[in-house]
């Protein structure tokens, strides 16, 4: 930081020190505004250019500099010099004052935090260049946060000079008009039966209804504005409650939702009912995971007291096996199953035409169909992403949806991408004994996870058989002859890997094209933007599941699902914001990574204070009958307390296990619940027991025992 920064700095600390060390907020206090009333009338009409001109300056620095006292100043102006005359005078002192106050804060601190929160504060900056006017009107207009803390906040970003003090003149003028005129109110107060007179209790009246009515103005005016355009299109009656578009996770919830709560709803599907999870995705994937495990199994049968045993399986016996779970599972999802719950299910392509109309182009006799709604929400999910690689559409490649249609076992699998679908498929074909590479442009595996995991996991998967090439970068694909290579980069050097079968498994992105998203102007980056409410740039049309993220789960997009049906059916009554404070999740890799809230690396990011506490499996008595005795539990809590701030566990049925710490930070239970409650021996819940017992023996009252231990000896004489 500069001289002159450091410099203004000191002198804002010394002129805040003097506020206090003189309790100079005495003078800003109603009782002395009220002591002082008549001789400020007084003084107002004998020389009424020097007491407002003083007063604006007053009321200028104290804003400026972040003091206590506005607001009763805002209370005085009306006492003093009435409404209009206060109004004008508050009006201009208190934009000038948070302008100065907005100009010190970018002054002296928005380089070094721009500097060291590039990052995190680079979505801030994009939204204060797109909507930041209309943002900022509307905290100005409804004081969600204190003033002071809006102009240092918002000096902090690159919010051009000229619209923040033309803003903020706007929006704070309502509110100004409110305080104001309570204060002339206040003035007339002169007896215990002036506390009760009209005027004044309508004034705190509108002071309390002030900020509802004016969030309601907002909402109005921003709804009319982004429906404007298609006002002559909207019907005066519509077809249906509700439509939802997709019917994956997100999709099956929500038409469920409206159809308990007896709503007309259409369900429209492109392809196949239950989406990515059950015909390509959480399903199947699961399915090959366990058939592999159970050859794994076979092949070290010596662990479990079996001399020789020998697993003989054709690999096209195991995806026929994999297409019958699939099978099993699809009427939970079916379009029978819907159709009797009271959903009007239809398959077909699906594209907005306006914001209340569906145009539907039907698979079975190719007819159109218009339909209206009220709400619509799209849950059209997520694809796999194939990188512009060069050569790879001549090679050609596999993903997680295509997977499925293989019969043979590749000999040679390459798989590009190191998060949890590569991972676990890099695993489950190695253990059936494909030769696997696994390629990761980053320096470990599953970034997201603590290093300790990403190390645990990939000694698991190399142990295996996965060759697993990190801070390799893909540069292209080639072929010579029959033979089908990659070439990768790493420090500088190239390689050649060879495959027969190249599997692209380096993430997912939303489905965006196709369903008339541009036409409608509803915004999207590589999601679906919507709000905390699920709405897109339209308040009837929502967003749910993977298309709309932040998270790609099947059981986040069933979270979801639940806010967006009764956002979309009830919101004009009740409206509920999504909480995404406790999401878990789980790698099927072997043994499984399951994690919810935050782990160390996350709260080192966020610089979030925590205590680890860590219990290693080979201790628990079931895994080691299981011959399983590897991993470990470790909890994250705050510095001396039981709060559970977030949990990561590796091991068997980790994914299972997580369920209680879940249930535990949902409803605020630490862990010193966890160790009261009964656990059955012997089970690998108890990994959860003694993890909180790790933690409580940390935390024993050492002082306390030394007394109790003196007590014991004296009781033995």
């Amino acid at each position: 930081m500069s001289r002159n920064k450091l410099i203004v700095g000191a002198l804002f600390v010394s002129l805040l020190v003097a506020y206090f060390a003189f309790d100079l907020g005495r003078f800003f206090s109603l009782d002395y505004i009220k002591s002082r009333q008549v001789d400020f009338a007084a003084l107002y009409d004998e020389r009424p250019l020097l007491v407002a001109s003083v007063f604006m300056a007053v009321y200028v620095a104290v804003t400026a500099l972040s003091f206590p006292g506005a607001a009763v100043l805002t209370l005085a102006a009306g006492a003093i010099f009435g409404l209009l005359a206060g109004t004008v005078i508050v009006s201009f002192a208190s934009s000038i004052g948070a302008t100065l106050a907005f100009l010190a804060s970018r002054y002296v601190l928005r380089d070094s935090v721009q500097s060291k929160f590039t990052d995190r504060l680079a979505d801030i900056n994009r939204g204060i260049e797109k909507e930041g006017s209309f943002y900022l009107f509307t905290l100005r207009l409804v004081p969600l946060v204190p003033f002071f803390v809006i102009n240092l906040a918002m000096g902090l970003t690159k919010m051009k000079v000229v619209t923040f003090y033309g803003v903020s003149q706007i929006g704070m003028l309502a509110g100004t008009v409110v305080y104001v005129n309570a204060g002339t109110q206040l003035s007339k107060i002169d007896s215990l039966r002036g506390i009760l007179s009209p005027g004044l209790i309508g004034s705190f009246v509108l002071l309390g209804v002030f900020p509802l009515l004016a969030r309601k103005i907002v909402e109005l005016v921003k709804r009319h504005k982004v429906y404007a355009r298609w006002a002559s299109v909207k019907p005066r009656k519509f077809d249906r409650n509700l439509i939802v578009i997709g019917a994956g996770s997100a999709g099956l919830v929500t038409s469920y939702i409206a159809a308990a709560v007896k709503a007309k709803v259409t369900l429209i599907e492109t392809h196949k009912m239950g989406g990515d999870c059950l015909n390509f995705g959480c399903v199947p994937s699961k399915a090959l995971i366990r058939s592999a495990k159970l050859v794994k199994q076979i092949g070290h049968s010596a662990e479990y007291g079996i001399e020789s045993a020998q697993a003989s399986f054709e690999f096209s016996q195991i995806m026929d096996r994999i297409h019958r779970v699939i099978a099993a599972v699809e009427p939970h999802d079916s379009i029978e199953r819907y159709t009797s719950l009271g959903v009007d299910v239809i398959t077909g392509y699906a594209k907005l035409i306006n914001p209340w109309t569906v145009e539907i182009t039907r698979h079975a006799d190719g007819g159109k169909q218009s339909l209206t709604a009220r709400s619509i929400v799209l849950a059209t999910g997520a694809e796999p992403f194939v990188p512009p690689l060069p050569g790879l559409d001549e090679i050609g490649c596999l993903t997680s949806d295509t997977l499925w249609s293989l019969r043979e076992l590749p000999p040679k699998l390459l798989v590009l991408g190191g998060g949890p679908i590569g991972c676990e498929l890099a695993q489950a074909f190695a253990r059936l004994g494909s030769q696997v590479t696994q390629v990761q442009r980053h320096s470990r595996l599953m970034t997201r996870e603590d290093a300790e995991v990403s190390a645990f996991a990939r000694t698991c998967l190399e142990q295996d058989g996965v060759r697993v090439l990190t801070s390799h970068k893909p540069v292209r694909c080639a072929k010579d002859g029959e033979r089908k290579y990659i070439v990768l980069e790493s420090g500088g050097q190239e390689k050649q890997v060879e495959f027969d079968v190249l599997l692209c498994a380096v993430g997912r992105v939303a489905r965006l094209k196709g369903y008339g998203l541009e036409q409608l102007g509803i915004t999207t980056d590589r999601t679906i933007e919507t709000n905390e409410y699920l709405e897109t740039v339209y308040p009837n049309i929502f967003a749910a599941g993977d298309v709309a993220g932040p998270y790609q789960f099947t059981h986040a997009a069933a979270h979801q699902a639940w806010y967006a049906a009764v956002n979309a059916l009830f919101g004009k009554f009740k409206r509920f914001k999504a909480d995404y404070s406790v999401m878990p999740w789980t790698t099927f890799i072997d043994p499984e990574v399951a994690r919810v809230g935050l782990n160390e690396q996350e709260a080192k990011e966020k610089g979030i204070a925590y205590e680890v506490t860590r219990y290693d499996l080979d201790d628990l008595d079931r895994a080691i009958a299981d011959s399983a005795a590897h991993g470990f539990v470790k909890i994250l809590t705050r510095p001396g307390k039981d709060k559970i701030l977030g949990v990561t566990i590796v091991g068997e049925h980790a994914g299972d296990l997580l369920a209680e710490y879940v249930l535990a930070m949902k409803h605020g239970l630490g862990l010193n619940k966890i160790l009261g409650t009964i656990h059955t021996y012997p089970t690998w819940a108890e990994a959860n027991k003694y993890a909180a017992g790790a933690w409580k023996r940390n935390h024993q009252p050492v002082k306390l025992l030394e007394w109790i231990a003196r007590l014991h000896a004296w009781q033995r004489g």
